[in-house]
């Protein structure tokens, strides 16, 4: 089972690579050569029947996952789930869904329009996790959802693929706390989410995160190319509960600032 979780891993991150080549960079400059430990991978979709949070879940529960979280966005109109596999060094698995029904006509309108392109049975595909975009997209659709959500955008551009990867300070050999992480990442010219502070999180919350701002790379759309926000990479220290035994929860109000690294005006 742990070798199909780790090839499944793999795939989603020769993919995500492939639009983010500043995290290829990243993982040998803080992993000193050596190979990093992800923390959690992270995905977006739509509250919509043919591609809810739960078809995206169930590729992960086959494979020994389980349901360990459940967070509300509010102001984004998000609804999340974090899945953690039994086997503690797999990542933790992130999956938010758009509350579609929550937004202007408009926007409804295009993005039920997107899925309706796509078939039933498109969550079924053995690959769906890394299938990436399966609509045709306008890029005048694309900058509509974009003056409404970014998310909603950033989903309609890319489809189905990790929003991001995230390293775990917690197992890293040469760094053991964000901010020396940080410096390293600003010292290499990386530029670094300052929503809400570069640091998100304290101990206190038992989590701290930090993440670059996405690359940018050409998409397709299907009247012409623009190059858009693509991914970005994450950095997560983890603090122990009163049991000694890490903290493997997320904390709301730190993810809602992640999600701005994918932020077009950044």
């Amino acid at each position: 089972m742990t070798a199909k979780v780790m090839e499944l891993f793999d795939n989603i991150w020769q993919q995500y690579i492939s639009v983010t080549p500043s995290a290829k960079s990243i993982h040998q400059l803080l992993g000193s050569g050596s190979d990093v430990i992800n923390d959690h991978v992270a995905y977006r979709t739509f509250n919509l029947e043919k591609v809810a949070l739960d078809k995206l879940a169930k590729h992960l529960l086959a494979l020994g996952y389980s349901e360990c979280g459940q967070y509300d966005f509010e102001a984004k109109k998000l609804t999340a789930k974090h899945y953690e596999h039994s086997d503690d060094t797999m990542p933790k698995v992130f999956i938010s869904e758009l509350r579609v029904e929550e937004f202007p006509e408009k926007i409804q309108k295009i993005i039920t329009e997107l899925v309706a392109q796509l078939p039933d049975d498109i969550s079924d595909r053995a690959d769906f996790l890394y299938s990436g975009t399966p609509w045709q997209v306008s890029s005048t659709d694309y900058n509509t959802l974009l003056e409404e959500s970014e998310y909603a955008a950033w989903l309609a551009a890319w489809g189905y693929r990790a929003n991001h990867f995230t390293v775990s300070i917690n197992h890293l050999e040469n760094y053991d706390c964000i901010l020396a992480v940080n410096s390293a990442l600003k010292d290499a010219g990386y530029a670094l989410n300052t929503s809400g502070g570069e640091v998100k999180g304290n101990e206190e919350v038992k989590l701290e995160q930090s993440s670059t701002l996405a690359d940018k790379a050409l998409v397709e759309f299907s009247d012409k190319s623009m190059e858009i926000p693509s991914c970005f990479y994450e950095f997560a220290k983890r603090y122990p509960l009163a049991n000694g035994e890490l903290y493997t929860g997320f904390v709301a109000a730190s993810a809602d600032k992640i999600f701005e690294s994918t932020n077009a005006t950044s």
